[in-house]
């Protein structure tokens, strides 16, 4: 199990450090064929995620014993993972400084200081953007808790539910069987009380015998 964690521990190793070399090289290009390094980026990033999912796979599968070392190393490969998207988001708009010349040409100043008012504001977007997926995970994070914790209180009810049955079931069995002892002792009464009253007469008739 844990022979197959390192195997995709290696993938990911190597593929991280290829990206992380494209990635600087993403500043530095223009036009199409910064596009098609940034959709190569994207799809090595996709791979790396997948990667990541049949890790924390097989640490699932580890016995709890051995666990705490495998899932250590799972978060520190979680936060390289959100570093290398984070560089990755800022690489795409950062312009080296060739890039920058060339696009500027001899417009001077103003025009540099356009494209770093424009680059500061899709950095701020960027920014933006990441606080409202983590708003965003908290909130589905919060729902899921809520609805595990309905799903818990309605569970509850209905055992709270199943076991007044069962009492109403029990008290009605207690109530059968007190009437049944009722009967049972009324009958046991009138059996005794026949068995005296033979009694005594038998008692009588063999008095007057004898005394006659």
């Amino acid at each position: 199990m844990s022979s197959d964690f390192e195997s995709y521990e290696q993938d990911f190793a190597v593929l991280t450090a290829d990206v992380t070399g494209r990635i600087a090289r993403v500043p530095k290009l223009l036009g199409d064929e910064k596009k098609q390094m940034v959709a190569s980026i994207e799809k090595q990033l996709e791979e790396a995620r997948e990667l990541l999912e049949q890790m924390e796979l097989e640490v699932r599968e580890i016995p709890p014993q051995s666990r705490g070392m495998y899932s250590s190393r799972m978060r520190s490969y979680k936060q390289e993972m959100g570093k290398l998207e984070a560089d990755f988001k800022r690489s795409r708009i950062a312009y080296s400084d060739e890039v920058r010349n060339e696009l500027l040409g001899d417009d001077g100043n103003s025009s540099e200081n356009q494209l770093i008012k424009l680059r500061e504001e899709r950095a701020h977007l960027l920014d933006n953007t990441e606080r409202l997926e983590r708003s965003s995970q908290r909130l589905e994070a919060g729902y899921q808790i809520a609805v595990e914790t309905e799903q818990i209180g309605q569970e509850m009810l209905e055992n709270l539910s199943h076991d007044r049955e069962k009492i109403q079931r029990a008290r009605e069995r207690l109530r059968e069987t007190d009437a049944n002892l009722g009967k049972s002792s009324r009958i046991l009464t009138g059996m005794l009380r026949s068995f005296f009253g033979i009694s005594v007469f038998s008692v009588f008739l063999h008095v007057s015998f004898h005394v006659r």
